[in-house]
């Protein structure tokens, strides 16, 4: 009984394991390769998976996100 359960932690684990290296992040931004881990990646095209190019106004957004000041709450 014991052992049992002990290969099905194991196929657990596996399964865990192989779970988080399949996804891409957990905030579903596509990083590229290489960029840094955590929540937030460089801006621009060249920092996205599909390296596709951005309009001017999508570029701009992309550059200013997150921005370092909160936004006003009046």
């Amino acid at each position: 009984m014991l052992l049992k359960l002990a290969a099905l932690g194991a196929i657990g684990y596996g399964g865990y394991k192989y779970y988080e290296k399949v996804q891409r992040d957990r905030n579903g931004v596509a990083f590229a390769d290489g960029e840094p881990r955590g929540a937030f990646r460089n801006a621009g095209a060249e920092s996205t998976t599909s390296h596709q190019p951005m309009s001017r106004t999508d570029e701009a957004l992309d550059e200013t996100y997150p921005a370092s000041d909160a936004t006003a709450k009046y």
